[in-house]
């Protein structure tokens, strides 16, 4: 049984649909631990659009805040507090996708961080990054602290338009293992997620 957490260099570098690709590629479950704002249409609701197959359980989330914004402030405005303590993995038998918010050191509450909960619930990391200018800054900086708190690392996912100089340059400094990349799409719809999912097959 395989279990990843998905996790980024920052906001909106593409972690939902790469989790949606994972889900696909692995017959997977797909879990959300906390999602702030977007309740209209969660990431849930995204990668449960993206799956075409009919293997995968789709779990409800831990927390679902409205506020678009750090799940601290997000869960403080709600008049609750995140108890990263009290979030369990669900319960399967499948492989598992856990995707997180935002990066790493986004903070949970008062004490602790996204890493934190990483740390805790045991699983092995897929990182995903985005080519921008300061892009190897932040992809270098998550690596290391993924070393530092000795985190095991599956691989990285390169996604959006190619850089060549940087993507390779990641590669030798960090030793990463690479993953097939992502590249930019008019649009992506099941169609695109399971011809993406077909290449992460026997990397995972």
């Amino acid at each position: 049984m395989k279990q990843y957490f998905v996790t980024g260099i920052g906001t909106d570098v593409g972690k939902t649909v790469a989790a949606a690709i994972l889900t696909e590629a692995l017959q997977a479950d797909y879990w959300k631990p906390v999602q702030a704002g977007g309740l209209d249409f969660t990431d849930t609701d995204t990668v449960k659009s993206l799956v075409s197959n009919e293997q995968s359980t789709f779990f409800p989330e831990a927390y679902r805040l409205k506020m678009a914004a750090s799940p601290h402030k997000a869960a403080a405005a709600e008049g609750i507090e995140i108890d990263v303590h009290g979030i369990e993995i669900p319960q399967t038998k499948n492989n598992l996708i856990v995707e997180g918010a935002g990066g790493l050191m986004v903070p949970l509450n008062k004490r602790y961080l996204v890493l934190d909960l990483v740390q805790r619930l045991g699983l092995e990391v897929v990182l995903i990054s985005r080519n921008y200018l300061g892009s190897i800054n932040h992809t270098l900086l998550t690596a290391e602290v993924l070393r530092y708190r000795k985190i095991p690392v599956a691989g990285i996912i390169f996604n959006g338009e190619e850089n060549a100089s940087t993507e390779d340059f990641i590669i030798k400094y960090t030793g990463l293992h690479r993953l097939p990349s992502i590249r930019q799409e008019a649009d992506f719809c099941k169609e695109t997620v399971a011809a993406y999912a077909k290449q992460f097959e026997g990397y995972l």
